[in-house]
């Protein structure tokens, strides 16, 4: 009962509320201008129709058109609106020159910042590997995030050692602390990350903090953000939800940046809550896993943080200030990127498409979501009807019903190409890793869905000849012991019923 009257006075609980009710106040109206009932359903798939053009006419995805096209023609009436919510990726002029100009801001001064050696180390990775390179040329092209040389890495398997290594190292800042976070809950993880924060405002070190306003609100009390401020922290909340409807509300900040004196990075798919130190047990054992860089390569996962900060508090920030001060050794090529939903490029989802397209032996991934597009379903099946090694590993206990429904429903295509595909038996895999022919990997914030590849903000680091390439590996192969291999007639003996839900809730993937 008390977490039911939480529920219902909360924010999130009082926004759906008010969304549903301009959605009702929407349809009224248009049914008391429009006394006659053939009038009002003709003007509604007009205005469907309109919208269908219109999403035709954009410079989108196939497969990510389709959907909603599909959803408009058979349910213009509810489809419209929903579009307007979910689907639609436009933007005011003025929201537009304000990424315009601040993307050219930090382009620039990331490509000065890295010029100097940015020619002589893409040469090198392409003496490596041409096919690398052009992977690393995309990202570069499109980010302006150069690959780097001059940077250690460390993997950690879980997030349990990744916070141990993270709070080690905050302790030891002297300059600032950048954390960039979708989740933050109250617990054991907040409390720690919480009072060295506190104790290092007090050492006159500047702390930055951003986080997505949908990824606490449920946790948050209204008002948290003044609450921390005036313990010196410097607070902005990403994206806060208002309730009208507005395309803007479906873009989310999901990366997860924390980035110590410049010289120290990490990134990976951990927010803070206890759940992902397996501290609070929700879905079984909770398995995710996080990189730490040191070095030169730290500068753009900086850049993408102040990118953010930018766009959320309109506030322009001096970024030579937080350039690293420390040459590390290198450990093969590093290169971080982001993604964002403010453009016509899937920088994220191309960057695991190259890596799949490249792979000549074999390709290893995990995904807590696995909401494929044409375009992802061709690459995996091309590479394993051509003798390529895919193996995808998925939760076996899900966080989410319905979009597992979802995951499972690609399992059939893709096991009949070859591709072998595994559930994480000990509970929830949230770790979001591709590997490939012991020479390349990315890990990052990118679930293999549609949200993410179209909605959200997010980032990631390519591994080209790293110890990080093997440290994956050898996590994956321990993972697999572990999982349980879903055969093509387990996928057979699934119910009708089963079928015709997981196929209904496909057609809805968009928006899940």
């Amino acid at each position: 009962m008390k977490r039911l009257l939480k529920i219902l006075t909360g924010r999130f609980f009082a926004f759906i509320v008010l969304i549903l009710l301009q959605l009702a106040l929407l349809l009224a109206i248009l049914s008391n201008l429009l006394e006659r009932v053939d009038l009002f359903f003709s003007i509604t798939y007009v205005l469907s129709g309109i919208t269908v053009f219109y999403i035709l006419s954009r410079e989108e995805n196939p497969a990510y058109k389709m959907i909603w096209v599909i959803l408009l023609l058979a349910v213009p009436v509810f489809a419209v609106p929903f579009y307007i919510i979910f689907g639609n990726k436009r933007d005011s002029k003025k929201v537009a020159r304000q990424v315009a100009l601040y993307n050219q801001y930090v382009r620039n001064e990331e490509a000065a910042e890295c010029s100097s050696r940015a020619a002589e180390v893409r040469e090198r990775l392409r003496s490596y590997s041409r096919s690398y390179s052009r992977q690393s040329d995309y990202i570069w092209n499109l980010t302006r995030s150069c690959v780097y040389d001059r940077t250690s890495a460390s993997y950690y398997p879980t997030g349990e050692a990744a916070f141990i290594a993270i709070l080690e190292d905050m302790r030891k800042a002297n300059r600032f602390i950048l954390i960039e976070t979708f989740i933050i809950d109250f617990g054991y993880l907040w409390n720690s990350v919480l009072r060295v924060l506190k104790e290092k405002v007090q050492q006159r070190v500047d702390v930055y903090l951003l986080y997505d306003d949908v990824g606490t609100i449920k946790n948050f009390p209204p008002h948290y953000q003044r609450t921390l401020s005036e313990s010196g922290i410097k607070v902005a909340v990403f994206n806060r939800l208002r309730a009208h409807l507005n395309p803007r509300l479906n873009y989310r900040d999901h990366r997860k940046l924390i980035i110590i004196d410049g010289d120290i990075g990490y990134t990976g798919g951990i927010n803070i809550a206890d759940e992902y130190i397996n501290r609070k047990i929700r879905f079984g054992h909770w398995k995710d896993t996080a990189v730490r860089l040191h070095g030169d390569a730290v500068i753009s996962m900086t850049m993408m943080f102040f990118q953010q900060w930018g766009f959320t508090t309109k506030e322009y920030i001096d970024i030579y200030q937080f350039s690293p001060r420390t040459n590390e050794p290198g450990d093969g090529f590093i290169q971080p990127f982001g993604d964002s939903p403010l453009d016509t490029y899937n920088i994220a989802e191309n960057a695991y498409i190259q890596m799949i397209n490249h792979a000549n032996s074999y390709l290893w991934l995990t995904t807590p979501y696995l909401i494929l597009d044409t375009q992802m379903i061709t690459a995996l099946t091309l590479a394993s009807e051509s003798g390529v090694d895919v193996r995808i590993i998925t939760p076996s206990i899900p966080d989410k019903w319905y979009v597992h429904s979802v995951s499972r429903s690609h399992y059939g295509q893709l096991i009949r190409s070859g591709v072998k595909v595994y559930e994480y038996t000990p509970g929830f895999i949230h770790a979001k890793m591709f590997v490939s022919d012991d020479r390349a990997a990315i890990v990052g914030t990118t679930n293999m869905d549609y949200r993410s590849f179209y909605l959200h903000f997010e980032c990631g680091v390519a591994f080209f000849n790293s110890s990080v390439v093997h440290q994956v590996r050898n996590d994956i192969q321990k993972i697999l012991s572990v999982s349980r291999q879903i055969t093509e007639k387990m996928v057979d003996r699934t119910p009708l019923v089963t079928r015709f839900v997981r196929n209904l809730l496909k057609l809805f993937s968009p928006v899940l």
